[in-house]
């Protein structure tokens, strides 16, 4: 990131850091933070005066909400006042846009790395890690938090909050395909516990157990995850929680974890002699070589001879 914007940040309570100056700017007010909340999420594009309005007032506006909306924008505009600098905002016939300019967001930075991350994680699955363990890490609390009610800024934190976890997911298959299958049982215990109808996390608490040597365990998991899936939502476990469940109890190979490829050899000092005297070998000729296109060069360039 370089010194000189803004820093949008939305991955918690909305704020705004001027990277030039290293202040924070933090709107004080739940109108204010819903106001730029709102202008975040839809950076670059317009929004209506009358979606704003709802936004911050939902079905029940004010008495002349169209004035008050511009006062709010007026003090918004103020507080951002050279930010980063320039100015953020701008009106339109329309409504009020924030113009992108130099503005980074903690939400498009968390949107690279957990895609750096998942790309990772075939090959490389420590890597994989810390690119998802650096996206998460943006993170300072619910997304938006503080900024009301209206449907622009709960539809985008609830969007942020299931990408969250979800690369949190697979931050934790990352983990397990490292081998770090003991760390991961027992943060899964907390995950499920916290977040009692999401099958992935049960699915790999299974896997993380059972590559503990504890099978019988495992298939506990399988029926708490059951037990609570059908007490919350009504339904039974989907098909991949159920072939965890079949795997486990045949000790499917597939549950092993993956053998790191091995390492290539290293060649032996007989090797590298030989490679060496190639590599002399090559270089006195390419020498012999260039003598030659200079010598003939040098003929083609000689001046003729006098009379």
């Amino acid at each position: 990131m370089d010194d000189t914007g803004a820093d949008f940040r939305v991955l918690g309570p909305v704020e705004v850091l001027d990277r030039r100056s290293g202040a924070y700017v933090v709107p004080s007010g739940a109108k204010q933070r819903a106001l730029l909340g709102a202008l975040v999420v839809r950076v670059g594009q317009v929004l209506p005066a009358d979606r704003l309005i709802h936004e911050l007032w939902g079905d029940r506006p004010p008495a002349g909400a169209a004035n008050a909306l511009h006062a709010h924008v007026a003090r918004l505009r103020r507080l951002l006042q050279g930010a980063g600098g320039q100015e953020w905002i701008a009106t339109r016939s329309m409504g009020y846009l924030l113009h992108p300019g130099r503005a980074t967001t903690d939400a498009q930075r968390f949107h690279r790395l957990s895609a750096e991350g998942r790309a990772a994680l075939g090959a490389d699955p420590v890597q994989a890690a810390q690119l998802l363990s650096g996206a998460l890490a943006l993170w300072r609390g619910p997304a938006l938090e503080g900024s009301g009610q209206g449907p622009l800024c709960t539809a985008e934190a609830d969007r942020l909050e299931e990408l969250r976890l979800t690369t949190l997911e697979t931050l934790y298959d990352a983990n397990l395909r490292s081998g770090r299958h003991a760390e991961v049982a027992r943060e899964l215990e907390r995950l499920t516990a916290g977040h009692p109808t999401r099958e992935r996390l049960y699915d790999l608490q299974m896997l993380a157990l059972y590559r503990c040597g504890r099978q019988a365990e495992a298939l506990g998991v399988y029926e708490r995850a059951r037990r609570r899936l059908v007490d919350g939502l009504g339904v039974e476990p989907g098909p991949a929680l159920r072939e965890r469940m079949e795997a486990i109890l045949h000790h499917a190979p597939t549950l092993a974890l993956p053998a790191s490829p091995a390492p290539e050899p290293e060649p032996s000092l007989y090797e590298l002699g030989r490679a060496i005297a190639r590599l002399g070998d090559r270089i006195e000729a390419l020498g012999r070589e260039q003598e030659a296109l200079i010598r003939r060069f040098n003929q083609l360039t000689a001046a003729p001879d006098g009379p």
